[in-house]
């Protein structure tokens, strides 16, 4: 305690220095805690979306581009097999999107089937989804998403309204509920018309790619199976296409996010490395502007270790003021730029430790060699030292 109290009578007689030395500590902490969380907060962003489109997904692109004989027939015999639950074959459409003289640039026209809400999770807020008859006569119908709808007509209450895809009159027969963003995009722009309808649109009959739901997660190899089986009896290399596992996704990208904030953590760290040559700096002006005070001490009895021991806690107590101070501040920082960047972040409990504790190993080992040098002054020549 006498020397944590001769500690911080040091450091509060020269205020500036002092303030300067913790500051690299400072910002170092503060480097550590906020990547640390900002990566760990996009982390589970990511894979929170990736979970709510289903642990049960299976996602398949087709690659075969002269002939692809995956046809609607096909897929309506794959969703029989008992693991899965539904298969929707889904393609992108682009047009130019009106209802009366509004125009509305940022719509998103998905064409699919049955089924396609179900896997990805949609709610309708009113009206009806696409059903096997739209799908058999090619229907004009479209499901709005919530954005779109108060886009084009100023009102979500849309069912039963008329609006043009590429001047073709499309009836809408069903509202989406609001999603709003997240890191799978937002749902709330989408058109959704007939898979059918679609390929006559595009001038295309080709099948690229489908989603497949199983019908519990714990099912989900047998489906990827089923899917294989289909695949490989009618391609004759599995080159032709490709099956995208959630699960296995999720996996790897969990793999990856770990791994940047590891790296992130560890760029950070330098920052609290050059707090440490800081502290090593000053420890060592330290000891030269007191080298007289180290001569009375050793002359009234001080032994080595007790020099030693005293210069150690002044470089202890620098770092883990600085620590402390960082970790408030960075807690702070935390807060504000969480509306900013629309994430989750959170000091975890253990990047906060390692954060103090790795800032108290700096201080240690950055104070070695200066409270050393001062344990090994010789009485005489210390109080015969001119400063």
């Amino acid at each position: 305690m006498q020397s944590i109290k001769m500690a911080l009578k040091a450091i509060g007689g020269n205020k500036m220095r002092s303030f300067l030395t913790i500051l690299g500590v400072i910002i170092g902490v503060v480097a550590i805690v906020v990547l640390v969380a900002i990566a760990q907060g996009a982390q589970t962003t990511v894979i929170s979306s990736i979970e709510n489109m289903g642990t049960d997904l299976l996602s398949v692109t087709i690659r075969a581009r002269r002939s692809n004989p995956v046809s609607l027939d096909g897929l309506n015999k794959l969703s029989e097999d008992i693991s899965i639950a539904y298969v929707a074959p889904y393609t992108t459409v682009s047009g130019t999107v009106k209802a009366g003289a509004t125009t509305y640039d940022d719509a998103r026209i998905i064409a699919t089937s049955p089924g396609y809400d179900e896997i990805r999770n949609l709610t309708l807020a009113s009206g009806r989804w696409i059903t096997a008859p739209d799908m058999d006569n090619r229907s004009f119908v479209a499901i709005l998403g919530s954005e779109a709808a108060d886009e084009m007509f100023g009102t979500q209450d849309v069912v039963g309204e008329i609006f043009s895809i590429n001047g073709y009159s499309f009836q809408c027969v069903g509202v989406l509920e609001s999603n709003g963003s997240s890191a799978a995009g937002s749902q709330d722009n989408l058109i959704v018309i007939p898979f059918t309808l679609g390929q006559r649109l595009t001038n295309s009959t080709k099948i690229t790619s489908f989603y497949v739901s199983a019908v519990s997660s714990d099912e989900i190899g047998f489906a990827q199976a089923a899917i294989e089986n289909y695949l490989n009896s009618i391609f004759s290399s599995t080159s032709y296409y490709s099956v995208y596992n959630q699960t296995e996704i999720l996996s790897t990208l969990n793999e990856a996010a770990q791994s940047l904030t590891l790296m992130m953590g560890g760029i950070a760290a330098i920052s609290l490395l050059v707090g440490g040559i800081g502290i090593m700096n000053i420890m060592l002006v330290s000891v030269s502007e007191r080298t007289r005070e180290i001569g009375i001490r050793k002359a009234i009895g001080a032994n080595r270790g007790s020099i030693l021991r005293q210069f150690l806690i002044e470089a202890l107590v620098v770092s883990v003021m600085g620590g402390i101070l960082g970790l408030l501040i960075a807690w702070g920082s935390l807060i504000f730029l969480e509306p900013v960047l629309n994430m989750t972040l959170t000091v975890s409990p253990t990047v906060a430790g390692a954060a103090i504790a790795f800032s108290m190993f700096i201080g240690v080992v950055f104070g070695i060699y200066p409270a050393s040098k001062a344990s090994k002054l010789k009485p005489i020549d210390a109080l015969h030292y001119e400063g």
